[in-house]
């Protein structure tokens, strides 16, 4: 069905992001609506150097990493017991080196490889019903506070292999569920956020161990703009701390706490395509965060 060029536009406030290290997303506009029916597809590229692992839940200290990230992203919004939901499926590819000195020993390995695929279930459970084209003008003309729920699945697809530390795949199911919101602080100012918790399953080949791993309490936070004609940028921010592991008997690791801050922009080029832009650093870094991040989006909407 073809919309106006207008409501088109719009619908490119939606967020698409398909992030491949777990507890450290910066994804703004991830609770924003659109039309039941939209559908997206998005082409990722995303390049991070520093102290970063694909899986950066495994606390290995003083690693360093070049990585580079190719992904597919596909979501339809539609409707769920009159409120609008979207279902996302992300396949991620890797390549890059990493080092690092693992008790004492300098362990390094390239990657080229899948990573593990994602899905993400959202919907909102307060403001934006499901709607039309009409409605959802109407909702970006004088925009009302949001509440979602989320869920997202990690699912061990990649490649994986038990004897290496540094993998593409990590060999296990884990699970996000998270609460977001959107307060709207003029027209053109949104103050949006998510805190939620990834769970993890053990992974039972973990250096001919198995690896159990406490939750990580994640946090998101985006001051996010709309210029004009669908452009927008956000300021990013976020905080995730916990994950301490045990691997067989041995005595519990160190935890998670890191943050980072960053800047998203997207751009419509015309009624069905868009580009996106990110850049990412860290602010606080205890182990496996302290690393640099860009990533270029095209996005077909139709």
């Amino acid at each position: 069905m073809r919309r106006p060029l207008k409501d088109v536009i719009f619908i490119l406030l939606i967020s698409i992001f398909a992030a491949q290290t777990k507890a450290q997303e910066l994804a703004p506009r991830a609770y924003w609506p659109a039309p039941t029916g939209t559908n997206v597809v998005v082409m990722s590229y995303q390049h991070s150097q520093g102290e970063v692992l694909v899986d950066a839940s495994v606390p290995i200290e003083g690693a360093e990493a070049t990585l580079d990230f190719l992904s597919l992203t596909y979501q339809r919004t539609f409707g769920l017991f009159d409120r609008t939901a979207s279902l996302q499926l992300n396949y991620p590819l890797v390549q890059g080196d990493a080092s690092a000195m693992v008790n004492g020993e300098f362990r390094e390995r390239s990657i080229s490889a899948s990573a593990d695929a994602r899905a993400r279930f959202a919907i909102n459970l307060l403001g934006a019903p499901s709607m039309d084209g009409k409605a959802f003008r109407e909702l970006v003309a004088d925009p009302e506070p949001i509440i979602g729920a989320s869920l997202l699945v990690s699912i061990p697809t990649g490649d994986y292999d038990g004897d290496r530390l540094f993998n593409a795949g990590t060999n296990r199911w884990a699970v996000k569920p998270a609460l977001g919101f959107i307060v709207p602080i003029s027209h053109g100012w949104l103050f949006e956020g998510e805190v939620g918790t990834w769970f993890y399953e053990d992974n039972d080949d973990y250096q001919g161990k198995t690896r159990t791993q406490k939750p990580v309490l994640s946090s998101e936070f985006h001051l996010v703009h709309v210029v004009k004609n669908g452009t927008w940028f956000s300021l990013d921010a976020n905080w995730y701390q916990g994950g301490a592991a045990t691997v067989g008997e041995s005595a519990e690791q160190a935890e998670l706490q890191n943050s980072r801050a960053g800047l998203t922009l997207l751009h419509p080029l015309n009624r069905h395509h868009a580009i996106r832009f990110a850049a990412s650093t860290a602010i606080e870094s205890k182990i496996a965060g302290d690393f640099d991040s860009v990533s270029v989006s095209y996005m077909y909407i139709w």
